[in-house]
């Protein structure tokens, strides 16, 4: 076959007469390229001749098929049919009849007649050749100049990208210090070394600034100036910053929006984590703006009997629901619409405080989780080994109650203790809360923190207040008993302190009686000590301070400093009584009431007592009144906490509200969001701290060794039955080979 280059040819012919030397060799050669040369030609024309028999297969006309026939037929017999009848003239001229004929050897078609082309068929082919032609006339560089064009409009830098002049070295130094002042606060370094280096660094920045720039444009703020300054550079080369490596996506809550109140004590316990969540939980839930939900710890009978007073139990949440409501309800006077939700807890005897059992945040429902308030964040977080709260939750807010280092420094070894706790405190406050507000500056100065009484008082408290100012217009006696003190009966609330005010002044307070109300561990200790000493103190029980056998008192003295925002003193206002107290953070809130007498020595104290027991207290205004009501206590809840923004936000925006600012670049005049452009690196070291937090909580050596109560890493056998939960081991399983 000449086709695979096999020569037919006689063999003497092929060897070219078989003759040698230089002459045989010749034409030897020559027979090759000739033979060669052949071949080549008869491959060429063989695949010319494939490629027509293609060209023509794919331009015949296909057959009718017989189906189709058979339609055409039965349609053209039914003409007289007064029904539509489908027209096939198209159909059947695009498939016309042709013969098959072979041609000597190799397979061709002849056309017996040529069919019209189909109408769709020909409009594609018009189209190619329409575009074909163009693609033809257009030049390379019009092309080039239409893509330069569409990646302009797919640019997303500012247009005054190029009026911005890129960061140096010192302000991206000093913005690296400015984001690791968390890291610093764990090492001990102070913040405000960190700010004049900052400053330092930013000067001849802030300089040129000064002499370039209007007066009206000029930010005093060295922080907020390179964030901005940060922000405006990040903005001009088109980033977007979209999170940070620890944060997560929340959910998008559609609906009306969730707010989560957890707290660490629940009645019938009378202390103020239990009362004051109560309360805020009823007046947030007032507002029918957004659906409130209370979760309160639920402790086993056992722990029950230490903790609730007269040895009252509840066999059940939904009884101990029921008789938190009811007491409530008396109190407020309206009806309450929130939810209220139990989440395991056991006692601790050593330190009087209910310690989480297991994750407390896999009781919220993550449709519910959108804004949380932890009251006492600190104490919530300290072994809490689940789910970080900022990645459940879309906002967090923490309220600080106690002042746990004033109590600790009291103990054994209470510096070394404190220090730890110090910085423990830091930890989760920086780990697990957006904001946190702080009742008082007693309490320890946290990160992301500010100073804000959020807490009112029980309404009843407003009504005997009214209630005596009215019968002291009428001129009718009001007050028929002198002093007295409220509060649970430990050395730590104040008790210590009152002993030694009476004993270094008793010569001083002779014939001035002064009763005491309360029940505590330190009970015996403290009457054992007044009646050592022959102080002038008369010991009572316990009794609520809404008492009507408590009204009669003209006198409240409160010389406790451990306290954070003592809620008794509070009351003591509302009822329209005389207050001494020490002069004292915890304390300022009610400088500005009349009634209210600070002392910061001794003797002070001792001219205070005298003074208020030889005049009568002013009546409050209407301004004072609300000042002290739950209804204004919630206002400024709203607006530090930066609720109200939150809550009016919309539900596509789900994110962290209280991170994000609008402010004004002075370079540009331009409004830019700060967190949408600027990456924090604040937030890669909250996520970083709350990992090795996540960690070092789920050892229970760990936990042990830091005086957690054993078992409290996962809820209990005796839980899971009264809460109705999944058993530990199903829960929490452990496997093993």
């Amino acid at each position: 076959m000449a086709r695979f280059g096999v020569d037919t040819r006689p063999a003497a012919a092929a060897s070219g007469g078989g003759g040698g030397g230089r002459g045989g060799g010749a034409g030897t050669g020559e027979s090759a390229l000739s033979f060669l040369s052949r071949s080549f030609r008869e491959d060429l024309r063989l695949i010319r001749a494939r490629a027509g028999e293609l060209e023509t297969f794919l331009n015949a006309p296909v057959p009718e098929p017989e189906l189709l026939a058979r339609l055409r037929r039965a349609y053209s017999s039914s003409a007289s049919s007064a029904r539509t009848r489908l027209d096939l003239s198209a159909i059947r001229k695009a498939f016309e009849a042709e013969s098959w004929t072979g041609a000597t050897g190799s397979t061709r078609w002849r056309w017996e007649e040529e069919a019209e082309e189909w109408e769709p068929v020909r409009m594609v082919k018009a189209r190619l050749r329409e575009l074909e032609r163009r693609r033809q006339e257009q030049s390379p560089s019009d092309m080039l100049h239409k893509v330069k064009l569409s990646l302009k409009t797919m640019s997303f830098a500012s247009e005054a990208s190029e009026d911005v002049p890129p960061l140096d070295f010192g302000e991206l130094f000093a913005y690296f210090l400015k984001q690791s002042v968390p890291l610093f606060d764990q090492l001990g370094i102070k913040r405000d070394a960190c700010d004049k280096l900052v400053e330092s660094l930013c000067s001849k920045r802030k300089d040129f600034l000064s002499a370039s720039e209007p007066s009206s444009l000029r930010n005093d703020n060295v922080g907020d100036e390179l964030d901005l300054r940060i922000a405006s550079v990040l903005q001009s080369t088109g980033h977007n910053y979209e999170g940070g490596f620890w944060s997560e996506r929340k959910a998008v809550i559609s609906d009306k929006r969730h707010v989560a109140i957890v707290t660490t004590a629940s009645l019938p316990w009378m202390t103020g984590t239990a009362v004051n969540p109560l309360f805020r939980a009823a007046y947030l839930a007032k507002s029918s703006k957004q659906n409130v939900t209370l979760v309160v710890p639920w402790l086993c009978k056992s722990d029950q009997e230490l903790v609730y007073p007269n040895s009252m139990t509840f066999n059940s949440p939904e009884e101990q629901e029921n008789y938190m409501r009811n007491w409530l309800e008396e109190r407020v006077g309206f009806k309450t619409d929130f939810k209220i939700s139990f989440y395991p807890g056991k006692f601790q005897k050593e330190r009087r405080s209910i310690i989480p059992a297991g994750d407390t945040s896999q009781f919220i429902p993550s449709k519910e989780a959108d804004i949380a308030i932890l009251e006492e964040p600190e104490h919530l977080n300290w072994y809490h080994h689940g789910k970080r709260w900022t990645d459940k939750f879309n906002h967090v807010v923490g309220v600080v109650h106690t002042n746990y280092l004033e109590y600790i420094k009291r103990e054994k070894n209470g510096a070394i203790q404190a220090f730890f706790v110090k910085h423990i405190n830091n930890l989760v406050a920086r780990a697990y809360c957006h904001k946190i507000l702080r009742l008082s500056g007693a309490t320890q100065d946290l990160p992301k923190s500010m100073i804000c009484n959020v807490h009112g008082v029980n309404p009843k408290f407003l009504e005997v207040g009214e209630r005596i100012a009215a019968e002291r217009q009428s001129g009718q006696q009001s007050f028929s008993k002198g002093a007295y003190f409220l509060g649970k009966m430990v050395w730590a609330k104040g008790y210590r302190e009152l002993i030694d005010l009476y004993a270094k002044h008793k010569s001083d307070l002779e014939g001035f009686n002064l009763d005491i109300y309360g029940n505590g561990e330190d009970s015996h200790e403290v009457q054992l000590a007044a009646r050592k000493l022959n102080l002038n103190l008369n010991f009572h029980k316990g009794r609520d301070h809404a008492d009507d056998s408590l009204h009669g008192y003209k006198v409240f003295i409160n010389p406790s400093i451990s306290d954070v925002l003592c809620t008794a003193t509070a009351e003591a206002l509302a009822m329209g009584k005389f207050v001494v107290c020490a002069d004292h953070p915890s304390n300022d809130f009610f400088r500005s009431f009349p009634n209210c007498l600070t002392y910061k020595t001794s003797e002070d104290f001792v001219a205070r007592v005298k003074e208020a027991m030889t005049r009568d207290p002013q009546p409050l205004t209407p301004e004072q009144r609300y000042d002290l009501s739950w209804e204004a206590a919630t206002q400024r809840f709203m607006e530090h906490s930066e609720l109200d923004k939150v809550l009016s936000s919309s539900s596509s925006s789900n994110s962290d509200c209280s991170s994000s600012s609008m402010e004004q670049d002075g370079n540009t005049g331009r409004r830019m969001r700060k967190s949408a452009s600027a990456p924090n690196i604040s937030d890669v070291v909250d996520g970083g701290l709350a990992f090795a937090h996540y960690c070092l909580t789920g050892s229970e050596l760990f936990r042990l060794s830091t005086g957690a109560v054993p078992g409290t890493r996962d809820y209990s056998k005796q839980h899971s039955l009264d809460l109705r939960l999944l058993p530990p081991q199903v829960q929490n399983p452990i496997y093993g080979w």
